[in-house]
């Protein structure tokens, strides 16, 4: 039986590796676009997907074979970026960042469906709600984040939150959006209900990812510009460590349990190793050059 698995997307290669979440050792390696930046990875654990921010494409990989089967692309794709699938497995929702939209797709059959321009600058990210009536997409070079309807698939809003927003994710509970400002180097959260600003507070220096952990315990930053990941208690919203890493950290994810987190740091070609409970990084493996995405695909 095939163990645990980390897809490590390495963006000055162009591959993605699959590296044994248990040793860190790779287990394979497949070629992609150029400069990978994120990956979504179906329910059924057998497909993946990867934005080729640098190529304007998005590889589709079957995870068992671990291979590229085929690419979705566009003549407006311009450095896409964040992927999501609907829980359903219906459609993918793709921000691509220089063309200031977000492109949704059928699935499996990668037909087209809509484009929805944002009207904002620099459309980077997309976290939707635990019941995917919404999805929050940052605006880097806005300082907001739109609000996109899933029903209508529409922009309802957009919210002032600072400047360059990047990392944005919703608490497992529905109740808050967090948003970590790049430029601010801040932690911004607001309530879901009517997107008012419950806390605005300093973090660790150039936030660019943001993650719960499973329970919702807390949220985890990766900081680009201080090297090290924020630990946010989420009853408080309030920041309760600092954990130091590699250089340049970027993506990050937890095993299913929430047990522990593992962290790309992009210039240092390795995974921080994060135990949840202690708060401490417990090790690391190395991948390849300038990783950043990362997935977490459980066996079985």
């Amino acid at each position: 039986m095939m163990s645990d698995r980390l897809i490590v997307l390495n963006k000055d290669e162009a591959s993605v590796w699959f590296i044994d979440a248990g040793t860190g050792a790779c287990i394979g390696q497949v070629a992609v676009g150029s400069h990978p930046h994120e990956i979504a990875i179906a329910r059924d654990g057998e497909t993946a997907y990867v934005s080729n921010a640098g190529g304007d494409s998005v590889s589709i990989l079957d995870t068992t074979a671990m291979k590229e089967i085929g690419r979705i692309e566009h003549p407006e794709f311009r450095f896409p970026h964040d992927i999501k699938i609907s829980p359903d497995g219906g459609k993918l929702y793709i921000a691509v960042t220089y063309a200031d939209r977000v492109f949704i797709y059928r699935r499996p059959s990668h037909e087209l469906l809509k484009i929805v321009p944002t009207g904002q600058r620099l459309s980077h990210m997309l976290a939707p709600t635990p019941d995917w009536k919404r999805i929050y997409v940052p605006n880097l070079g806005s300082n907001t984040v739109s609000v996109l309807n899933t029903e209508a698939d529409e922009i309802e809003t957009h919210i002032v939150v600072g400047r360059k927003p990047e990392g944005v994710a919703v608490h497992p509970s529905g109740a808050f959006v967090y948003v970590a400002n790049q430029d601010d180097d801040t932690l911004v959260v607001l309530d879901a209900d009517d997107h008012g600003l419950l806390v605005r507070q300093p973090i660790g220096g150039t936030p660019v990812r943001l993650v719960f952990t499973p329970g919702g315990q807390y949220a985890f930053t990766a900081n680009r510009g201080s090297h090290d990941v924020s630990v946010i208690d989420t009853k408080r919203h309030r920041e309760v460590k600092r954990i130091p890493v590699g250089r340049w950290p970027g993506g990050i994810v937890f095993d299913p349990a929430g047990a522990r987190a593992y962290v790309a740091n992009n210039r240092t070609n390795d995974i921080s190793i994060l135990d949840v409970d202690t708060l401490k990084e417990i090790g690391r493996f190395d991948v390849g050059i300038h990783p950043d995405g990362i997935g977490y695909l459980a066996a079985g």
